[in-house]
């Protein structure tokens, strides 16, 4: 089983189902709206950046690991903690979001130096 490419495609169904709910089950709530558009697009986003991760994994760099592991966790807190305060769920970690936020930046900062080296 390919788990990477299996995260992916979970993401990216869940993000598609998002912005569908977003457009048509948030309508009238601009603010939910705009929540649930921005998870949704940073969640396939990333489902193509785990996807790019998955491939290094497969030709054997061993930093793409740790790259799709910071994609999955930044998807699950940054996109989720949108998704859930877009439906209107209770947040109470606040710092899901920005901790999310600074996984995803390290997943990429990982995937870059995975293309620097031989």
């Amino acid at each position: 089983m390919r788990v990477w490419v299996t995260i992916a495609g979970v993401t990216g169904a869940l993000s598609v189902a998002l912005a569908a709910y977003g457009a048509h089950g948030l309508a009238g709530d601009a603010v939910a709206q705009s929540l649930a558009e921005r998870a949704s697009g940073y969640g396939l986003i990333h489902a193509l950046a785990l996807l790019a991760a998955d491939r290094l994994a497969a030709e054997g760099r061993r930093a793409a690991g740790p790259a799709a592991m910071l994609f999955t966790a930044g998807m699950a807190l940054f996109c989720g903690s949108l998704a859930v305060k877009a439906i209107g769920g209770a947040l109470p970690l606040a710092l899901l979001t920005p901790a999310g936020g600074l996984a995803l930046i390290a997943g990429w900062a990982i995937l870059a130096w995975t293309g620097l080296r031989k």
